[in-house]
């Protein structure tokens, strides 16, 4: 193999010619374009719909009007003020993602580029962060169950309508539109600094900030592999008679309700979740392992990896940050504050697991078939 061939850089290396705004970017606009007026019209249609609620005085999901949720960062927001906030604000995310969207996009610079910026972000921030409530980690942890065990009638006594209810829906709804702001407003930022709208690359990525990144990635993947195992350790205890961290009386009660077996699955997908952590940062996490039959020896899709990751993140910190700034959580009877500390970690837990998830993003991100930067 010649070394042009390894270098892109290097005389005679072959290479696609970066694209520029206005001559070949129509590539780069197709994926950036479809996000961006995909965000608009989420934008829009749920702001309609939030000025409804402001209007009827009706149908507002979230705050008082989620009585299933007892720990959400939007505790005690009422119709009145939560509708119209609502609207003002997703009517004015639909202007701005315009404003962003397509071969038209606005050309900002300094302050007024940096303000779009912000507020952009932080909109999809708040849909995919602060509007979740712990429910949506549940029902995530609690899916497979449900879904293998429902034609068995398993679990019994499920109520499916009061699982899957209007405000459940609306913040999943809400994560959608949270995602689609957020790779609108990231197509956008690259665009509007000269970058790839497609990989972001402006130039080759050298070896020394992969390598650096890569160091982090290992670092964070530490983290988001010990904070899960430290939950689970827990419920595991009660499962086999143990009091960890709780009073006799609880764990009484946990086994008569048959709580400890809910613990036990949640401590299962929890410890699933840091095995699949470790591939982030692991070479069976790039390419599958001989005894995966039919697969062994394959690449693994990267989206296989970060699609997942990228789901879990936000609704892990949401989570975290639910239980954190609850009151009555700190003050639970036969509840050791530790176990409180060991939720109180989710949203590093959360933010290690997004960390360790674009290291491996960027490690394995190849040529980009748009604009031709590698590494």
């Amino acid at each position: 193999m010649s070394s042009s061939s390894l270098n892109p850089s290097a005389p005679g290396a072959s290479r696609p010619a970066p694209t520029t705004e206005g001559t070949s970017a129509a590539p780069s606009e197709g994926r950036a374009g479809w996000t961006g007026h995909a965000a608009v019209l989420w934008a829009a249609a749920y702001g309609v719909l939030a000025l409804v609620w402001t209007l009827t005085g009706t149908g507002f999901p979230f705050g008082v009007n989620d009585p299933g949720a007892q720990i959400t960062l939007l505790r005690g927001l009422t119709p009145e003020v939560g509708a119209p906030v609502f609207a003002a604000v997703l009517l004015a995310t639909a202007v701005a993602t315009l404003a962003m969207a397509g071969r038209h996009a606005v050309r900002l610079r300094g302050t007024p580029r940096a303000l779009l910026l912000t507020f952009g972000y932080t909109v999809a921030a708040l849909l995919l962060v602060v509007v979740p409530t712990e429910n949506v980690l549940a029902l995530t942890a609690y899916a497979p169950m449900l879904i293998l065990g429902a034609p068995f009638g398993w679990p019994r006594g499920i109520d499916y309508s009061r699982v899957l209810t209007w405000s459940l829906a609306n913040q999943l709804w809400c994560m959608v539109g949270g995602f689609l702001i957020a790779f609108a407003v990231l197509a956008w930022q690259r665009r509007s600094r000269g970058a790839c709208a497609r990989c972001g690359r402006e130039r080759d990525i050298s070896a020394a900030h992969r390598a650096r990144t890569v160091r982090w990635a290992r670092r964070a993947a530490a983290v988001a592999v010990v904070i899960p195992l430290l939950y689970s350790v827990s419920r595991y205890a009660w499962l086999a008679g143990i009091p960890l961290g709780i009073s006799d009386q609880m764990l009484h009660d946990l086994r008569e309700s048959g709580g400890v077996w809910a613990g036990a699955g949640l401590a299962t997908v929890a410890v699933i979740g840091a095995v699949l952590t470790l591939g982030l940062v692991q070479r069976w996490g790039e390419v599958f392992p001989r005894w995966m039959i039919g697969l062994a020896g394959r690449r693994v899709p990267i989206r296989l990896a970060v699609v997942p990751a990228a789901y879990a993140a936000p609704i892990v910190i949401s989570g975290g940050l639910g239980i954190i700034t609850s009151p009555q959580i700190w003050h639970m009877m036969g509840y050791s504050k530790v176990l409180v500390l060991t939720h109180a970690l989710w949203p590093l837990w959360g933010v290690a697991l997004a960390v360790a998830t674009y290291g491996y993003h960027l490690r394995r991100l190849p040529a980009c078939a748009t604009c031709g930067r590698r590494g």
